[in-house]
């Protein structure tokens, strides 16, 4: 079977790079792959398994996708590079975010319409180090994904919902993921048809839709629709750096937490996810303070 093509034309600045990275998790992600200006995705539709390469070309980008599920990502091609955003919208209340704005033009929030395949690796990412649970995701992925279609060779479309179901115990633990993460991956994917109606959603009924999973709470609920559905609104919740971020880059405050992050960006409710993915650009978390010098040593100055 051959390949078919589509080209996007985006309105005003487009940074493909920066608005598409989102989807990767980790630089060796099975199912993502990035270089040579491209994008390449193995991606599991409701058609069947494809991939689909993106790539600048001119003022538009080029799309060419393959195997069973081809003509869906084409048809959801402009969606997933973030056609659908509205950043014009945005109005940035803070210097640094400005400055972010102005250094970094062109970023739009992406929409990949599968819920499930991006609460996965979210899941896997709690309460761990991301290079942990990059490294998890890869190893299940190349397990039980299955190469994906086309000229690419170790490119992985994800697993299926069932086949994550059916994942042995001993299996997980050899991917180190605890007994807490996997149980909600198979619960997630015992559900994963009504979980994908969140698609369809606004943020706070699709958010009500994964957080009825034991297991998924307002972080992993965030992490996961920020992907499918590019919500700009979509803000993480419950991460343990971002609100030290947050509050040192708008307030030089350190220690701030969830509540002092959220009291930050209320200047931005309704575009709080857009905010921080400016904030995270140019932002820092406060420096760490020099050790106390003992009396002794104090003295001899």
């Amino acid at each position: 079977m051959g390949s078919l093509l589509r080209r996007w034309v985006p309105v005003g600045d487009y940074d493909l790079g920066r608005s598409v990275r989102v989807l990767r998790r980790g630089p060796l992600d099975p199912t993502c792959r990035a270089g040579a200006g491209a994008l390449w995705r193995g991606v599991r539709t409701p058609d069947g398994v494809g991939t689909i390469r993106v790539g600048r070309s001119g003022d538009g980008v080029e799309g060419e996708a393959w195997g069973p599920g081809a003509a869906w990502l084409l048809e959801r091609m402009p969606a997933m590079l973030g056609a659908e955003d509205e950043p014009d919208a945005f109005l940035p209340r803070h210097r640094l975010v400005y400055e972010s704005m102005r250094r970094h033009p062109g970023i739009r929030l992406v929409r990949t319409g599968r819920v499930f395949d991006a609460l996965v690796p979210a899941i896997l990412e709690q309460k761990v180090t991301t290079d942990e649970a990059f490294a998890s995701y890869r190893l299940l992925v190349r397990k039980y994904g299955e190469p994906a279609p086309g000229p690419v060779s170790g490119l992985y479309v994800p697993p299926a919902p069932r086949d994550w179901a059916m994942i042995p115990s001993w299996e997980w633990h050899r991917a180190n993921v605890d007994g807490k993460r996997s149980a909600t991956v198979v619960r997630a994917a015992r559900v994963a048809h009504r979980l994908e109606e969140a698609a369809a959603m606004d943020l706070d009924a699709a958010a009500h839709r994964l957080q009825l999973v034991p297991g998924i709470g307002p972080w992993t609920a965030a992490e996961a629709l920020q992907r499918s559905n590019g919500f700009p609104d979509a803000v993480t919740v419950g991460d343990l750096h971002l609100p030290r971020i947050v509050g040192w880059s708008l307030a030089r405050e350190r220690g701030a937490d969830d509540d002092r992050m959220l009291e930050l960006l209320e200047p931005y409710a309704g575009q709080r996810h857009r905010a921080t993915r400016y904030i995270c650009l140019v932002g820092s978390t406060p420096p760490r303070r020099e050790p106390k010098r003992p009396v002794g040593d104090i003295a001899a100055l």
